[in-house]
């Protein structure tokens, strides 16, 4: 099984990275973009998945819950 887990700032926090890109896009006559967020993926194989404890592993140690949010797919 296969486990996708994406991370993104939370709404109400600043992100300065996509700001920057943003403005890059604008720059480059890329009208239109109101917004853009960075954020990251994590991939996880394993043989057999709890996703109770995966959740535990996200909140706990792949994002940091006071400024990000996670969501967990399970892929088959």
């Amino acid at each position: 099984m296969k486990a996708v887990v994406t991370v993104m700032p939370k709404p109400s926090v600043l992100d300065p990275q996509g700001a920057a890109v943003a403005q890059a896009f604008e720059h480059m006559d890329l009208a239109g973009v109101r917004s853009v967020r960075i954020g990251r993926s994590i991939e996880i194989e394993a043989g057999a998945i709890d996703e109770a404890k995966l959740h535990e592993l996200c909140r706990d140690l792949l994002s940091n819950p006071v400024i990000e949010d996670y969501t967990l797919e399970i892929v088959p």
